[in-house]
């Protein structure tokens, strides 16, 4: 029977903070009133996910199950801590702009939806505050994912996630043939950061037939040549009157109070840029690494 271990350092007073503010944000948002939207339910997922992920962590390490656990608790704790920072700061920006601002509701639910914001903006600090504090520090023997280019791993796939989703509601890549190549460098870059992160989080990088260092630098020039083209390529047909594009915002998504159709294609070339710049740092620290450990 495992011995209860009550060792509290101050990632653990992270977690909980960031436990209680997710159990406060999802709860007085359900408690206003359930609104059929599907940011509405994103944002709830958010909350939930991020407040079951941090009290799974929190039993184990209380527990000391760490032995026992079928994944590297050196990679996984850190990698969860990443991931609900920014889907709590997902939220904490699409709850206000969808369901505070230019709302009509009683006083009493948008002074809940207000509270909610509050707090999922203080989970976001808590988990941030704990990503700080366990990440490797320099000269410290630590996980993959707990350096530099390992987060960065996490920041990639989930800019890429967000760029799904603007980029098929409404479609918006089937065109033209360059922006299906811009569809193609997402998908494909998605799939491999992300199988780097599950590989490392399951401690399967032993079984690669070649040094895990080298093919991260090499992963990451090809991505950052992908990216580079993709950040080129789709302002060029979707802004550029030549190809049918426009540069300026339609009348019709002034009176909007979400994300117009125009309003994707700009928050997806933002986000294109933003990856291609994370993909490079990530390849400026992996060169690094290959060299610090070849």
């Amino acid at each position: 029977m495992p011995l209860v271990v009550l060792k509290t350092s101050r990632p653990m007073w992270a977690r909980l903070a960031a436990l209680v503010f997710t159990c406060v944000a999802f709860s007085i948002a359900a408690h206003g009133g359930a609104i059929n939207n599907s940011m509405y339910d994103w944002c709830i997922f958010c909350w939930a996910f991020s407040f079951a992920g941090t009290l799974l962590v929190l039993l184990v390490e209380v527990m000391g199950l760490q032995a026992r656990a079928p994944l590297s608790w050196k990679n996984f704790p850190i990698t969860f801590a990443c991931y609900a920072t920014l889907l709590c700061l997902s939220a904490s920006i699409i709850f206000p702009l969808y369901f505070v601002k230019g709302q009509v509701a009683s006083d009493e639910a948008r002074d809940l939806r207000i509270v909610s914001t509050v707090f999922s903006c203080l989970a976001t600090i808590a988990y941030f505050i704990e990503v700080s504090l366990t990440r490797a520090q320099p000269g410290e023997v630590a996980g993959y994912m707990a350096t530099v280019p390992g987060l960065l791993k996490v920041c990639e796939t989930f800019v890429a996630c967000i760029i799904f989703v603007f980029i098929s509601n409404p479609v918006s890549y089937d065109s033209h043939s360059a922006l299906k190549w811009c569809m193609a460098v997402y998908c494909i870059c998605f799939v491999i950061s992300a199988a780097i992160v599950i590989m490392c989080v399951g401690e399967c990088t032993g079984f690669l037939p070649f040094p895990f260092a080298r093919f991260l630098s090499a992963y990451a020039l090809l991505s950052v040549i992908m990216y580079l083209t993709a950040t080129i390529i789709w302002p060029i047909f979707k802004f550029d009157s030549r190809h049918s594009g426009s540069s300026r915002r339609p009348t019709i998504c002034e009176n909007r109070y979400d994300l117009c159709w125009w309003d994707k294609l700009v928050a997806v070339a933002v986000l294109t840029a933003l990856n291609f710049l994370i993909y490079l740092a990530d390849l400026v620290y992996s060169a690094r690494l290959v060299f610090v450990t070849v």
